[in-house]
């Protein structure tokens, strides 16, 4: 619309008409109809493509990618730039008979960073190419209903795709003209035709996939993975990067595939240890600044951190975040209190909690946050616990029962995530006797009825006055 806006055509309808293409609308030339009966048709033309487009949303991944790299501190080059030298991943990048990438490690080591990195690289090269290729990725996240399954991993990646190819649109509309549904019952089948329609299109440009977390799929994970080997397997002018733990699983169900390349973290050793020494520089300046720290004190903490790492982003990470609740006199001696290792690390975590005034409130929220279905708010959270009388302002107390939870919980804006997956992972396992020492059966329990509750406070039974409801019949 802004290129047409200075630009004069020889018959007025023309201004309108000469953007069929860059909208990849079809409509029937009407000479004599005017200008703005011709821009009129062809908005709501245009207005039918983000329709179409608007029935496929669950999340943006664009939005989640952000939202990831900010509650995670931001995208360090240092931590990540290593891969593109790394002779399976260049293999990958270089041959077009490499189509498939599959980044793997244990919980805490990068991997969703490494991809954020590997996308704003692709995305870099794209726009410097001229926009020759596609790129679409999605993040799966368990916690998370909107991004935690295999349906919605796909409605990401066609949005994606039909918004830098809108050609492809074509595909989607062959179901929402038709007036079928992309949400009952077949979803999986519809959108699966959907997106392999639009890789195997002839129009197709180059293209670049990026699915994160595989493991993290908690909805027909096993239908995904057979689904990215066929197509990656199939169509030669696509290229995948898939990351997941080290799951047996996953390794069996990847292993049907043509042409791929495994990246396995744990055998870069030597990449990874200076990507995380670097992650740790950056760590503490942060903290340096923030706390105040001599050269003492920061050789000190930076010397225990590489030192216990064991080329481990997240455990870095939490110690960090618990150091700047430590001050500034007291934190030599509170060093060796951080052990090496994660389970190590999440259990002081949960060694603090048990010590705590609020150690029963805080199992309270633990254990409540560890069986929902998706992230809940303050607000809802404040519905399920036992808040003690005399509280003014439940919010605000909520508010620091939930920072009493060590670094297990992070609190965006009003609602509450748990720091990573492998957190609610030893909540559910290694520490479930102390977080549920009723069983969880218990705790579903207490969700259910004092949602009853809090609904029953609101809603009133038999709406209709029917008395019977069964007497009409």
């Amino acid at each position: 619309m802004s290129w047409i806006k200075n630009r004069s055509t020889t018959c007025e309808e023309d201004r309108a008409y000469c953007l069929f293409g860059i909208f990849n609308v079809e409509m029937r030339l009407l000479y004599g109809e005017g200008e703005e009966r011709a821009f009129e048709r062809l908005r709501k033309k245009i207005s039918k493509h983000d329709r179409d487009l608007s029935s496929l949303h669950s999340t943006d991944p664009r939005l989640d990618k952000k939202r990831i790299e900010e509650a995670k501190g931001g995208l360090l080059a240092g931590a990540y730039r290593w891969v593109f030298a790394n002779p399976d991943f260049c293999r990958w990048r270089d041959r077009p008979e490499s189509r498939l990438l599959w980044i793997k490690g244990d919980p805490g080591k990068g991997k969703t960073m490494l991809l954020c990195g590997i996308i704003n690289e692709l995305e870099r090269a794209i726009v410097a190419d001229g926009h020759c290729c596609n790129l679409a990725y999605f993040f799966c996240q368990a916690t998370d209903s909107r991004i935690n399954n295999a349906i919605n991993v796909l409605r990401g990646l066609i949005c994606l795709l039909a918004h830098q190819q809108p050609r492809l649109i074509s595909h989607i509309r062959k179901y929402t003209d038709a007036g079928k549904s992309l949400s009952d019952a077949n979803a999986w089948f519809a959108l699966s035709d959907i997106l392999e329609g639009m890789l195997g299109d002839p129009n197709l440009k180059l293209t670049y996939l990026v699915i994160d977390a595989l493991d993290e799929c908690m909805g027909d994970l096993p239908r995904l993975l057979k689904f990215i080997v066929r197509m990656s397997s199939t169509f030669p002018c696509v290229k995948w990067v898939v990351s997941s733990r080290n799951w047996p699983n996953i390794e069996e169900s990847l292993e049907a595939a043509e042409k791929k390349i495994r990246l396995s973290l744990e055998l870069n050793e030597e990449s990874i240890s200076s990507a995380v020494s670097t992650y740790i520089q950056h760590k503490m300046d942060e903290l340096a600044r923030l706390k105040r720290y001599d050269d003492k004190t920061k050789n000190a903490v930076q010397h225990h951190l590489t030192r216990n790492a064991n080329d481990t982003f997240l455990w870095v990470a939490l110690v960090c975040q618990e150091l700047t609740n430590v001050s500034r006199s007291r934190v030599l001696t509170k060093l060796n209190t951080f052990p090496p290792g994660l389970d190590s690390l999440y259990q002081r975590m949960i060694d603090q909690v048990r010590h705590s005034d609020e150690a029963d409130l805080c199992k309270q929220v633990l254990a409540i946050l560890s069986i929902t279905y998706r992230p809940i708010t303050i607000q809802e959270l404040t519905s399920f616990v036992d808040i003690p009388e005399g509280i003014s302002d439940e919010l605000e107390f909520m508010t620091e029962i939930v920072g009493l939870c060590g670094s297990l919980l992070t609190l965006r804006e009003t609602t509450i995530y748990f720091v990573h997956q492998s957190a609610k992972d030893f909540l559910l396992k290694e520490a479930a006797r102390e977080v549920f020492p009723s069983g969880i059966k218990d705790i579903h329990h207490t969700v259910f009825t004092r949602s009853l509750h809090i609904m029953s406070g609101t809603l009133r039974r038999d709406i209709y006055n029917l008395g019977a409801p069964g007497s009409s019949i």
